[in-house]
Formats: C-alpha cells, structure tokens, sequence
C-alpha cells in the first residue's frame, strides 16, 4: 500500500496559496480518480482507495504546514505504512513554475513542512516530489511569498505541472520511481 500525502495549510485563507500545492495535488488525483477525501481522522482530511487493484491512501493533514509531520506519522503508524511508500508532495520555490522534482530521500532542504516530516519519522528515506511555485523573487519575503495566491497567468502553468506530477505518481505507484525520476526531473 502507498500513502499519499499533500502538504499545505487547512482553512479557506491559505486554499488558493502556493503553499498548498500538495493540497491541489492530492484534491486533483482524488478528482481524477472519482472520489473525495471525506474522513477526518488522524490529524488529516483522507480515503483509502482501490486504484489500479492497490491500496492508496490519499490525505491532507489538517495540521499547518510546519506541524505536518504529525498528522504524517499519525497516518502512516495507524494505516500500517512504512516511510519508503509514502509520497509526500508539497511546494518548492527554487522550482520554477511548471516543473516537478521527484527524490527517494534525502534532506528537507529549507521546506519547514518537509522537515516536520522528517523529525517526526526519524528518517529521510522517504520519496518526495517537489512542485515548483518559483522562482522567488529577490526581493520577496519567503513567507509572504508562498502564502500568496497564483496569478490567473500562472494557472495554466500550474495545472500543467501538477498533470505531469500526476502522470509520475502513477509510475511510482507502479513501482518504479527510478523511470518517474528519469523521465520528470
């Protein structure tokens, strides 16, 4: 089984931010796939889906991003996932917009939410992949920055990234995240 998990900030203020890609990711696969995330349960909104004749648990904490690794710890011990079948996907702004980074481990880099994640595992061997919202601008606040909503230009590349996000999610459900990586970074 794989759990896949969209990082972001829950309420209405932060839906439509930069910061809540991995929210749209997740929405958009659960969309994709007929289905909505109903449950509340374990910190997160979530369902448990039969997808290609696997088990895939799709879910958006409902903790903030920098508290994320709660809810992702919560969910992988009580669905009985191991780290290395999570998908955790979430926004990265040294990605341009429109491009999609996918790693089997490795470090949280400057992502709070990512590094949440992994303080509350205890690993980094956990598979990721990063959707690009920037380039930041030199003289953006960060914060301010990825709590900012998209403009109507920058939809379409956004929906164009996270349709090629989607594409390797499927490859890596198929168990091959060496072919999504070569084929998407």
């Amino acid at each position: 089984m794989w759990a896949v998990v969209g990082l972001g900030n829950p309420g209405l203020k932060y839906s439509r931010t930069r910061h809540n890609v991995g929210f749209l990711f997740v929405k958009g696969l659960a969309q994709n796939w007929g289905i909505k995330l109903r449950k509340r349960r374990h910190l997160s909104k979530l369902i448990l889906a039969d997808h290609h004749q696997r088990q895939i648990l799709l879910a958006i904490p409902q903790t903030f991003m920098n508290a994320s690794g709660q809810a992702v710890d919560r969910l992988l011990e009580n669905y009985h996932v191991k780290p290395g079948h999570t998908l955790i996907v979430y926004d990265d702004f040294d990605l341009a917009l429109g491009e999609i980074r996918i790693r089997k481990e490795g470090s949280a880099g400057s992502h709070k939410g990512m590094r949440s994640v992994i303080q509350e595992l205890g690993t980094s061997q956990i598979p990721r992949l990063r959707i690009g919202i920037g380039p930041l601008p030199e003289t953006a606040d960060p914060v301010e920055f990825v709590l900012s909503p998209f403009t109507k230009e920058e939809r379409l590349s956004l929906e164009q990234s996270l349709n090629k996000a989607r594409e390797a999610a499927e490859i890596i459900f198929a168990g091959d995240i060496e072919q999504a990586m070569n084929l998407f970074n």
